[in-house]
């Protein structure tokens, strides 16, 4: 399966804007079987859904499936979404033959006021697609270990993010420690530029399960970078290393 990050120079609250950026970085890619795209990759990571949350069916996800059967490829990444009147960021897995999968951010960002304008998810989401058990996480599940923890129910964990130059150190070094902990790809999607908050470098990636990168977007640019994942050596590796089989039982409480 052929992955490719995309990783963009977010215009602020602007889904129009950012959606017509996308579609530049995705032409004369149609080799590509899955996309990825940063957190909120619509509007940025905004705190004013009121103003920019779309309803569950809204344009940027009607978009999102059309892309995909048009590319014939998955595409993947955050939104702002309101249902019900209650805000979520919300992680859609769009499929080719137009099926959504759907993760909302477990753990909210509270430095920076997400739990106090959305509602965390309390269900974790694992998508079988080409041959692959993928994990879908978002930006500030990656601090928390015990909710990525793979126990041999995934391959791939994707994170998607808006994570600031102050801490990418920590961006850097978690990817790497969630691939080798966990024996699997990861596959992070960070964005570039400014929000009125923070400014971001990027940091895309793609690891392999030896925590090895596989491939990079180059920091400060909008750019795309692609790897093939294959099964054989990701099967090969853990049947014997098994250090997945060695883990210690828990449950989540949710």
């Amino acid at each position: 399966m052929k992955v490719t990050v995309l990783q963009t120079d977010i215009v602020w609250e602007d889904a129009v804007a950012n959606r017509k950026r996308i579609e530049k970085l995705v032409e004369g890619q149609e080799d590509t079987d899955l996309f990825v795209l940063p957190e909120m990759f619509s509007t940025g990571f905004s705190m004013n859904p009121v103003e920019i949350a779309e309803k569950e069916e809204g344009e940027t996800l009607q978009w999102m499936r059309r892309m995909a059967e048009e590319h014939r490829c998955v595409l993947a990444g955050s939104l702002s979404v309101s249902e019900s009147g209650m805000f979520y960021n919300r992680f859609y897995f769009v499929c080719p033959d137009g099926t959504i999968h759907r993760y909302d951010k477990r753990h909210l960002f509270t430095f920076g006021g997400e739990d106090k304008r959305y509602i965390p998810g309390g269900k974790r989401v694992i998508v079988s697609y080409g041959g692959f058990r993928i994990l879908l996480q978002i930006c500030y599940d990656l601090r928390f270990p015990v909710w990525s923890r793979c126990r041999n129910d995934y391959d791939v964990a994707i994170y998607v993010a808006n994570w600031p130059v102050g801490r990418r150190e920590v961006w850097d070094t978690l990817l790497r420690a969630r691939a080798l902990e966990n024996q699997c790809y990861v596959v992070g999607v960070n964005r570039t530029g400014h929000d009125p908050q923070c400014s971001y470098n990027g940091g895309s990636v793609i690891i392999n399960p030896y925590g090895k990168l596989m491939a990079s977007c180059e920091d400060d640019k909008e750019e795309t970078a692609s790897a093939v994942l294959a099964r054989e050596p990701l099967d090969t590796f853990r049947k014997h290393f098994p250090v997945l089989g060695d883990g210690d039982d828990f449950n989540l409480s949710l």
